[in-house]
């Protein structure tokens, strides 16, 4: 009987470990979805159109973007008529209300400022504060929500508006791209990671007709999609872009990505600002998934978002950070109880794996080349100099093993069978490790020498790892039910540079 439960024991410990693989799998599968957007995308209803839009702009402390914002909108291709652009002042302490002043007496009857006394509670409250007037106002027919640093290409909200032609649209999403110049390594991280998640992800959730999130600094609302969610957003968690996503399609409204509208963003330059990002948007998610228990896996005719892709695309992100855990743990018990056991287990997770990292890195370097050209090292090292050790190990591990035992030697060490055994325990302890480095990063940043330190962590720990452990750092953050603070990211106006280089070129 013990040795019954000792085998269940072991296949449930190799289960675990299997199971780590199928959030790979399932990025694998949205990848090889996109290969179909060029037949399930909305271009066939599209027509010119363009409605009279309101722009919201919220703005806390924005004087170093927001002027170059607002003169950039004035540039559209867009029917300067058809345009209003209401700055939402969240009782700014800076030259925000001087600058948005100076704007409004340039462009009358274009810019409208709209400042509340009492800030500080919040993107959501201080856009519902502008979605009071502009909905009293029969004038506008679309709003389109951006951020005080985005920059708008002169063609992208005209590549928006024209899906909104289309009365089942709700909700048009804009491809936005990391614009900080001169940028650094986290920015590269970010413009990759932006073509992964962007570009490529929204193109498949295009055409399983779902999608998970409208771009929070660039979305297109038409009134109608608006008044039928209630004519407000969301306060009750950090994730109100999402929140506004999945009523505007339960509402029985389309959500579309357009690819080719495209916007510029000043991404967070350091780990501690990419945290605070990124630990706000996961604390959502996190309060989406409960809010929205009984959608997940429930086939609905008004809308997709309980079908079984989207189900798959959503947790297996969710519950990356929990998949690495288990499947270390496992790995680990069964090195000492059945080491060939977890080899194989092992090296089946890895071939998965590179398998994955291999065809999706090259997939997302094609989609935007000149993304590509800019990052392409922060691309092969998005998962981290460690594990790309461990992945050329699985591979190839004898001659892995006969590279190390005679590069060892050649220094005067030699690597005992003993030895590798050992170092096989560290890759399985590595697998959730990684996220440690990415805590240590965190933490030498701001002391002497981190500037050096921190970038070489995330580089050897990976930038994957990196937003794992604020997705895990965001599970416990609900479990212990802390404080919602919308902690906003600085911005220095590096996305302005990007600006002024870009009319510079001939």
């Amino acid at each position: 009987m013990l040795t019954d439960l000792s085998l269940a024991g072991k296949w449930l410990l190799v289960a675990l470990v299997v199971l780590a693989a199928v959030p790979l799998l399932v990025a694998l599968y949205q990848f090889v979805l996109i290969t179909l957007f060029y037949r399930h995308n909305h271009y066939d209803e599209c027509a010119p159109f363009f409605p009279r839009t309101a722009i919201l702009l919220p703005a806390w402390n924005e004087a170093a973007v927001i002027g170059t914002s607002i003169d950039r909108l004035m540039l559209l291709d867009y029917p300067m008529d058809s345009l209003r652009i209401y700055v939402i002042d969240d009782a700014s302490t800076d030259a925000t209300p001087v600058v948005v002043a100076e704007k409004a007496e340039r462009y009358p009857g274009r810019v409208f400022h709209l400042r509340r006394e009492q800030g500080g509670q919040g993107k959501a409250h201080t856009l519902n504060f502008g979605l009071e007037t502009v909905l009293a106002d029969h004038w506008m027919e679309a709003l389109l929500v951006m951020d005080a640093d985005v920059i708008f290409e002169p063609d992208a909200l005209a590549r928006m508006s024209r899906h909104l032609a289309d009365d089942s649209v709700g909700a048009v999403a804009a491809y936005i791209k990391e614009g900080s110049r001169p940028g650094n390594y986290m920015t590269r991280f970010i413009s990759y990671e932006y073509v992964a998640a962007q570009a490529a992800a929204r193109r498949a959730q295009n055409v399983i007709g779902a999608m998970a999130c409208l771009a929070g600094g660039a979305q297109l609302h038409s009134r109608a999609n608006l008044e039928a969610i209630g004519g407000r957003i969301d306060t009750s968690s950090l994730a109100e872009d999402t929140f506004t996503t999945f009523w505007t399609q339960l509402s029985g409204r389309k959500v579309i990505f357009e690819p080719h509208a495209i916007v510029w963003a000043e991404e967070p330059g350091s780990i501690d600002g990419l945290w605070k990002q990124r630990l706000r948007w996961a604390r959502g998610n996190v309060q989406l998934t409960r809010s929205f228990s009984g959608l997940w896996f429930r086939r609905s005719r008004e809308h997709r978002l309980g079908s079984i892709s989207f189900g798959l695309f959503w947790f297996s992100v969710f519950l990356l950070p929990a998949f690495m855990v288990m499947a270390s743990a496992a790995l680990v018990t069964l090195f000492f109880v059945d080491f060939s056991q977890a080899w194989e287990a092992f090296r089946f997770l890895w071939i998965i794996n590179v398998v994955c990292y291999v065809f999706i890195t090259t997939f997302t370097l094609f989609i935007d080349t000149e993304v590509a050209r800019r990052c392409w090292r922060e691309a092969i090292l998005f998962p981290g100099v460690v594990s790309l050790v461990i992945i050329a190990y699985t591979c190839f591990p004898k001659g892995f093993a006969w590279l190390v035992h005679h590069g060892a030697g050649d220094v005067g060490f030699s690597v005992t069978h003993h030895d590798v055994h050992w170092l096989i325990l560290f890759a399985f302890v590595w697998l959730s490790a990684c996220m440690l480095v990415a805590c240590v990063a965190k933490l030498l940043e701001p002391h002497r020498g981190g500037r050096f330190l921190s970038p070489l962590f995330v580089y050897i720990g990976g930038y994957g790892p990196l937003l794992c452990a604020v997705a895990f750092s965001s599970y416990i953050k609900e479990l212990r039910h802390a404080d919602m603070r919308w902690e906003k990211t600085e911005k220095v106006g590096r996305g302005a540079e990007h600006t002024r280089a870009m009319e510079q070129l001939p």
